[in-house]
């Protein structure tokens, strides 16, 4: 999930957002399709725009490169998932709130399991692109393990409006200023997101993704402790 909100502060709810979103994810699913079927490196703007529907410029008011398209699976769910973590009623643990805030931005992974699919391969087969998309979860990851410290009571007065890139010397300010819990919990449960989407989709008989989500986060919640093994059923003959 990477956040697109510093590119359109305008950007909201109503018929225009909407609209706006939609676009975006178009864009998106068909340059992952393009890139699926012919190679990244063979997919033109032009190529994705024409199968979205829209001009080369239109493209480029959503994005800064081709390249940018093909890693945006999600573009728009961090900066919700941070607003629903900040929201959350005070008394729920943080592991709880941070379950709530994910679920509630993952229904699409069922729905649209075939389009993620074929994004893992295309960033498997691209090493370029998978450097690109580690690096912009990197970011995210970061920035929501500040959101968490703020709630927690534990954020850093340094940054309260646009961050600076990890990368820079600001960045490294804003290193030193997170402590280790809120790091630590951001990290696992974008892990166990990452964990649950890849085994619904090699399992999808066996469970709906919502089931493994919660599971993987129930895990979590009772410590990692090893599960209980199956009963044994009893030979009655």
């Amino acid at each position: 999930m990477h956040d697109v909100s510093d590119r359109d502060p305008a950007e909201g709810g109503g018929l225009r957002g909407r609209k706006k979103r939609e676009t975006r994810a178009s864009l998106v699913a068909a340059a992952v399709r393009l890139a699926a079927e012919h190679g990244a490196e063979n997919v033109t703007v032009d190529a994705i725009s024409e199968a979205a529907g829209v001009s080369p410029r239109t493209f480029f008011n959503y994005f800064d490169s081709r390249d940018e398209a093909f890693v945006m699976m999600g573009a728009e769910s961090s900066g919700r998932v941070r607003r629903a973590v900040l929201a959350a009623p005070a008394e729920v643990p943080p592991l709880a709130v941070l379950r709530d805030a994910l679920a509630a931005e993952l229904g699409e992974v069922e729905q649209q399991h075939e389009l993620w699919r074929l994004h893992s391969e295309v960033l498997r087969r691209s090493p370029h692109l998978l450097a690109r998309s580690i690096g912009a979860h990197v970011e995210d990851e970061f920035t929501l393990a500040e959101t968490l410290a703020e709630r927690i009571g534990a954020g850093s007065p340094l940054f309260t409006g646009d961050r600076p890139p990890l990368g820079t010397a600001e960045g490294q300010l804003r290193r030193q200023a997170l402590e280790l819990y809120p790091r630590l919990l951001a990290a696992v449960g974008t892990t166990a997101v990452r964990v649950a989407v890849e085994h619904w989709c090699v399992r999808q008989d066996e469970a709906t993704f919502e089931a493994v989500f919660r599971t993987a986060f129930d895990h979590l919640a009772a410590g990692l402790a090893e599960p209980a093994a199956p009963a044994v059923p009893v030979d009655e003959a």
